[in-house]
């Protein structure tokens, strides 16, 4: 979340009002790097998180309403928009948008064990409800995709990260024509520490669904295992965090065989996509001139070297 379409007061109050909320103060949202976010408090003290979407149109920005209506009907702690007119997703300055509940608490930084199997539960909860939802996005950020993201990096790398990438990709295409039973189905794709909320040790919110997709479940199993059992500004993994982390997934959805053989290689997999989209994102914003402190740009070479900490444990 980040702030690259500057709102006022009075433009939101006007916004926020069919929804009968009395807007009383704005404050802008600093994390995340892919929409324009601010909290916003109410005459009666409740707050809420109003999204303005800088990429997608409105039915695009739409589509996740169901999802996560039928998430939070399967008990799971997800902001689900509010609604007036019959849609929850409307336009302000020209852009679609919307209002959700605020959901309190903070993120586990560093997060302990409690924690992580938390978050491993309600992920696999999530792969679970999700496994025959019916939804049709218009674009899908999966493998296809994301190789094509590294062709169009590749030439800005020098030398040394080209080899780095194409070893990935290589490994990735031995392992998987090895072992090819790795279930598909709807993935959060995004699901790192600083995008859930937790008091204590409960887990009070899952937030930042935008870039939901279909893919594999151990991607996204990946991405989440290699965020909450790394301890920053280290990339090794906690083992320990790890092990506890499969083993509380595996009460709600046991993996497969497969699945367990390419673990390693998707932790690798899944720092090198981010490494790229971080790069994309930085040349994105380079390429627009934004730039400033409401701007978040996460670094691009934290997801370098923790895919070649994981590379290390990968063999084809």
């Amino acid at each position: 979340m980040s702030v690259y379409t500057t709102l006022s007061l009075q433009e939101v109050q006007a916004f926020a009002a069919p929804y009968g909320l009395e807007v009383i103060d704005l404050i802008p949202i600093q994390g995340g790097v892919q929409n324009t976010n601010y909290f916003i408090v109410c005459e009666n003290g409740t707050q809420f998180v109003l999204t303005l979407f800088e990429n997608i149109d409105e039915q695009g920005a739409g589509e996740l309403v169901p999802v996560l209506e039928h998430l939070g009907k399967h008990g799971l702690a997800v902001p689900v928009p509010l609604k007036h007119s019959g849609k929850a997703i409307h336009i302000l300055k020209e852009k679609p948008a919307q209002i959700a509940p605020r959901l309190m608490g903070d993120h586990p930084m560093p997060a302990n064990i409690e924690q992580v199997q938390a978050i491993a539960i309600a992920q696999a909860q999530m792969h679970v409800a999700l496994q025959d939802f019916p939804l049709e996005r218009a674009e899908y950020r999966d493998h296809r995709y994301w190789r094509n993201v590294a062709r169009e990096i590749k030439p800005t790398l020098d030398q040394a990260d080209q080899t780095i990438l194409n070893n990935l990709l290589g490994l990735y295409d031995a392992l998987t024509a090895m072992y090819p039973n790795r279930p598909k189905g709807f993935i959060h794709s995004d699901l790192f520490r600083d995008n859930t909320l937790f008091d204590g040790n409960q887990l009070n919110g899952i937030l930042d669904f935008y870039e939901l997709n279909k893919d594999e479940l151990l991607f996204d199993i990946a991405i989440t295992l290699n965020d909450f059992c790394t301890e920053y500004p280290q990339v090794t993994l906690n083992e320990e965090k790890a092990q506890r982390f499969i083993e509380a997934y595996e009460t709600i959805r046991p993996l497969t065989m497969d699945e367990k053989a390419c673990l390693e290689l998707y932790l690798a997999m899944a720092a090198g996509r981010f490494w790229m989209m971080r790069l994309q994102i930085a040349q994105k914003n380079s390429e627009d001139g934004r730039t400033g402190e409401d701007i978040l740009q996460k670094n691009p070479q934290e997801m370098r070297n923790m895919l070649i900490e994981r590379l290390k444990f990968v063999t084809a």
